[in-house]
């Protein structure tokens, strides 16, 4: 049996991790499970997984939580808080697999420390990625970890690469990677009408059931400018040979273009637990618990460019990787601080990428050589864009 740990376990990718795992309660052992706030949730999923260790992030959470176990049929498990408990449940002897799933930056460290310590990572966090690439895939070829993209699109990609294919290898045959997206929920709506979009409508994503934080990255395509630059550090790829493909009904989830002229693609229902399922699996392949794809209720797939006036922060992320250094640090660190923002209705959603940009005008592309370095552009682009909303509502 495999160890599990799940670094983010009440989030959507948590959740779906979670069901893949009950499936196959006879190849994984959950031991350890980690949340930012939710205790409520985490408790009964502790009920039914029973791991050996807890994290709840929140220090006053935890003390709550702990107290919530004393007299429960769990309370053997052991509760920890705080950011350092992260990296802790990540390394333990007895994990092989870390389903790296905490949202945003908060992710990077852990998953990091996953890396060093050689585990199977099964990345779904883009951010770790996009903030320190080179790091992060050093990290991993110098452990012999593994890293199995979770990300629906990347993990597309992983499955039409040729056998025997590891994340961070060129794959020579391959020169052309289509990276689909769905387009959001305003992919049609008039311009005009964007400066007026609710944080409720944002999340209302067409095909995915998501975090409020994605829905909105893919309502403005960042998550897409995120999954690119991702894209071009996974598989070894220029930004130039990775083309954005707008397809609204998230059949196709990537595309792969060989020098021969063919094109491979992952086809499936948009359901999670199919990229989850096939990384817990590798390199063979179990039961996801998600229906077949009925190929005759699809009927149409249509495919279309995205337009970049629509959608200018997947230009600000072509920006950012060709820039290099910091300056995708710098994207996303503004992108979380603008989304939140957003949510929290201080800011309208066409000043999205008007923060981010601003951010990132402010930053020379340094070299990301050190985790120092990096973490010091997060924290001083968090700083510049609270600024910029200061200014912009005010």
């Amino acid at each position: 049996m495999k160890g599990l740990c799940i670094l983010g376990a009440t989030g959507s990718i948590g959740v779906s991790t979670l069901d893949v795992a009950a499936r196959h309660a006879d190849l994984y052992n959950v031991v350890a499970l980690t949340a930012n706030n939710n205790i409520d949730l985490l408790y009964e999923q502790c009920l039914i997984h029973q791991p050996e260790y807890v994290v709840v992030v929140d220090e006053n959470k935890a003390l709550a939580f702990a107290e919530k176990l004393k007299n429960s049929p769990i309370s053997a498990i052991k509760v920890l808080s705080g950011a350092k408990s992260l990296e802790f449940v990540a390394t333990l002897e007895n994990v092989d697999s870390v389903m790296a799933a905490i949202v945003g930056a908060a992710g990077l460290l852990p998953s990091l420390a996953a890396a060093k310590a050689g585990k199977i990572i099964l990345l779904a966090n883009k951010e770790a990625l996009v903030m320190s690439g080179d790091i992060f895939m050093q990290a991993v070829a110098e452990s012999g970890a593994q890293l199995l993209p979770i990300d629906s699109e990347h993990n597309a990609i992983f499955q039409c690469m040729p056998a025997g294919y590891k994340s961070g290898m060129h794959a020579k045959q391959a020169r052309r990677i289509l990276l689909t997206a769905s387009g959001g929920p305003f992919r049609e709506m008039p311009l005009d009408q964007l400066v007026n979009v609710t944080p409720d409508q944002a999340v209302a994503h067409p095909n995915w059931d998501m975090g409020r934080k994605i829905s909105v990255d893919s309502a403005t395509m960042m998550n897409k400018g995120l999954e690119m630059i991702e894209a071009c550090i996974l598989f070894a790829m220029t930004p130039d040979q990775i083309q954005v493909v707008i397809h609204p009904q998230s059949i196709i989830h990537s595309m792969v273009d060989y020098v021969d002229g063919t094109v491979l693609a992952q086809m499936g229902n948009p359901d999670m637990r199919v990229p989850i399922a096939y990384s817990m699996a590798w390199p063979e392949r179990f039961d996801s618990g998600v229906e077949p794809l009925n190929i005759f209720d699809v009927r149409r797939m249509d495919f279309e460019e995205p337009n970049l006036e629509r959608f200018p922060c997947l230009r600000l992320a072509y920006e950012a990787i060709n820039k290099g250094g910091i300056i995708p640090t710098v994207l996303n660190a503004a992108n979380e601080i603008a989304v939140e923002a957003f949510l929290n209705e201080q800011v309208r959603f066409t000043d999205i990428p008007v923060i981010i940009e601003r951010c990132m005008e402010q930053f020379e592309a340094k070299a990301a050589s050190t985790l120092e370095i990096i973490l010091a552009a997060d924290q001083q682009a968090r700083l510049v864009s609270k600024q910029i909303i200061t200014e912009l509502t005010h």
